[in-house]
C-alpha cells in the first residue's frame, strides 16, 4: 500500500515536471511566434495559452466521451491539430537543423505522450456499486424474467347491431337516409 502510494506521488511529480516545463517552453514559443509575425504582446499569450490549453481540454473529452460510448472523431481530429499547431510553433522557432528540431520537439512531444498515457489509463479499481443494489448482487447475472404468457383471443361483437329490415323499434327513432 505505502509502496503504492510512494509510486503514484512519483508519477504525479514526474508528470507535473514535465508538464510545467513543456508548458513554459510551448507557450514561450506559441507566444513569441505570434509576436514575431505582428501581433501583440498580450495576443502572444492569449494564442499561446487557447493552443495548449485546448490540447489538454480535448484530450480529457475525449476521455469523457470514450467512457459515454460516444463517438470521438471530430474531437481527436481537433486535438491532433492543437498538437501539431504547439509542435510547429516550438519546430519553427529552433535553429533550422535537423538536431534544432528534433531538440525543439522534444518537450512537447513528451509532454502529449504523458497527456495520452494518463488519459488512457484504465481505473485500477472496479465502479462502485449503485448505493440501491446490495455490493453480493452487483457482479451477478441479471435475473432472467420469463414473459407471460399471451392473453387469450376474444372475439368483439359490433357495438351497434342495425334492426332487420322492416322493423321498427319504438326506443329508437328512425333515420331517414340509412343506405344498408
Amino acid at each position: 500500500m505505502i509502496r503504492a502510494r510512494a509510486e503514484s506521488g512519483a508519477r504525479l511529480l514526474i508528470l507535473l515536471a514535465v508538464g510545467i516545463m513543456a508548458g513554459a517552453a510551448a507557450f514561450t514559443h506559441v507566444h513569441d511566434l505570434t509576436v514575431a509575425h505582428g501581433q501583440p504582446d498580450w495576443i502572444g499569450w492569449a494564442n499561446a495559452v487557447a493552443v495548449e490549453l485546448m490540447a489538454i481540454y480535448l484530450g480529457l473529452e475525449i476521455r469523457a466521451r470514450r467512457r459515454a460510448g460516444r463517438p470521438v472523431g471530430l474531437v481527436g481530429v481537433l486535438l491532433v491539430a492543437f498538437a501539431l499547431l504547439s509542435l510547429a510553433a516550438q519546430v519553427a522557432e529552433a535553429e533550422p537543423s535537423i538536431w534544432g528540431w528534433i531538440v525543439a520537439a522534444v518537450p512537447s512531444l513528451a509532454f502529449l505522450a504523458l497527456v495520452k498515457v494518463v488519459l488512457s489509463s484504465a481505473s485500477a479499481t472496479p465502479p462502485a456499486p449503485e448505493p440501491s443494489q446490495p455490493q453480493a448482487d452487483w457482479y451477478d447475472e441479471p435475473e432472467q424474467v420469463e414473459p407471460a404468457p399471451p392473453a387469450p383471443v376474444v372475439p368483439t361483437t359490433p357495438a351497434a347491431v342495425l334492426p332487420p329490415l322492416g322493423v321498427a323499434q319504438p326506443s329508437r327513432p328512425q333515420v331517414v337516409g340509412i343506405i344498408r
